[in-house]
């Protein structure tokens, strides 16, 4: 629905008396103003019914000519739109009309996570983010193109149509209907670390004044604390207490140990070296480095069970330990799992959440400080292992319990 009209605005009169021509334009029940850059004195608008009745006066009839275009010039483009079949704002629609934003250049989702994409492909080559943060980047445009083929009969739609329905709608395709290697649906972490992506994306958007909002904003879902897997202490010392005479499993342990007792994902961990370490004023030794998928300091203590291994691997490695890629390090880690007894499913993923969970925070090392060595941005990523963590409540209730 469209609908122009041309007012003058009398507060904004000229020293000569003559007033600015408004338009107001009125689309989808929402109303905008425009300037059409045209003046005309006040009593001769009235008199001439806003210009309606027929002129004579060759000035204005330049100005009713003027408006007429400005008008048709608005309804061509509000009928290319519905042509297009494009649901645009109100700002958007503004946009187009005063030249900002040309029809075919409305911001398209796919588009932009491509645009999005390819910067952050720079960064993956000067090692300022991980190739496996871009894989999942990648990932999220498949998923994109699949649910739009299936609910909008396209691969790419405006961004102005991503509402609270749209994702809604997507959080459920990617739950129920969604199919990766025969495996149908994904779990509710993984499906928030996506949508986390998404958000991450269109700030680009925003950042280069791509687009004036985030609608995936509207996604409120949370990380599941389950979900986070770690061992005990009973289970990591029966993993470091166990020998073995396989060599694939041997180094594994080692590296699965490296991991409990810094934190380090496995980006980070395959490529510390000896540069990596540093002796300080009180002879304590300390990793330092900075996280690849967030970009952040982090300086973790080297702990006995990290230097053993350190200087297992010092004459047989570049890096501090081996390498070995994350699917192998899982398969085996299923082995290692068996072989000692631990019925929880093993993964890389598991050494980081014992770090936090058993290494650190349930000996008592602040929130904060757990925080910095993980490489967290926000504190809040770290607050659900400290939830997981009933021995810091039975201690401080102790505590309690001695007072009476």
């Amino acid at each position: 629905m469209l609908k122009t009209n041309f007012y003058i605005k009398a507060d904004k009169a000229k020293l000569n008396g003559e007033c600015p021509i408004y338009a107001k334009v009125n689309y989808n029940r929402k109303t905008i103003t425009l300037s059409t850059g045209r003046y005309i004195n006040p009593d001769r608008w009235k008199f001439t019914d806003n210009l309606r009745k027929p002129v004579k006066i060759q000035n204005e009839k330049v100005i009713k000519e003027y408006l007429e275009i400005f008008r048709i010039k608005i309804e061509k483009i509000y009928y290319d739109i519905q042509k297009k079949e494009l649901d645009l704002t109100i700002e958007e629609f503004k946009a187009i009309i005063l030249g900002k934003s040309p029809v075919n250049k409305i911001p398209h989702i796919v588009e932009l996570i491509d645009i999005h994409n390819e910067h952050f492909s720079k960064l993956v080559a000067i090692n300022e983010r991980s190739k496996a943060s871009l894989q999942k980047y990648e990932r999220i445009k498949e998923l994109i193109i699949q649910f739009n083929k299936k609910y909008y009969n396209c691969t790419d739609l405006p961004i102005s149509k991503i509402n609270g329905s749209y994702v809604f709608n997507f959080e459920n395709f990617l739950k129920f209907e969604s199919n990766h290697n025969g495996v149908i649906g994904i779990k509710n972490n993984t499906i928030v670390k996506y949508f986390n992506n998404l958000k991450t994306i269109l700030n680009y958007g925003i950042k280069m004044d791509i687009v004036d909002k985030n609608p995936f904003n509207k996604y409120d879902g949370k990380i599941s604390v389950s979900d986070a897997t770690f061992l005990t202490v009973e289970e990591l010392q029966r993993i470091e207490q166990k020998t073995f005479t396989i060599e694939r499993l041997d180094k594994v342990k080692d590296i699965f140990l490296f991991s409990c007792y810094t934190g380090y994902a496995p980006v980070d961990a395959c490529k510390l070296t000896s540069e990596n370490v540093i002796v300080d004023a009180d002879n304590t030794s300390w990793i330092i480095t900075t996280r690849q998928k967030t970009g952040t300091r982090s300086n973790v203590p080297v702990l006995p069970p990290v230097l053993r291994i350190i200087e297992k691997y010092k004459s047989k490695e570049n890096t501090l330990i081996p390498s070995i890629s994350n699917q192998k390090m899982n398969a085996y880690l299923k082995e290692i799992a068996d072989l000692v007894g631990i019925t929880k499913n093993l993964t890389w993923y598991v050494a980081r959440h014992t770090f936090a969970t058993t290494v650190t925070l349930g000996n008592g090392v602040r929130l904060e400080n757990v925080s910095s060595m993980l490489g967290h941005t926000v504190i809040k990523q770290t607050q659900h292992y400290a939830k997981v963590l009933d021995v810091n409540v039975m201690k401080d209730m102790k505590k309690l319990k001695d007072m009476f």
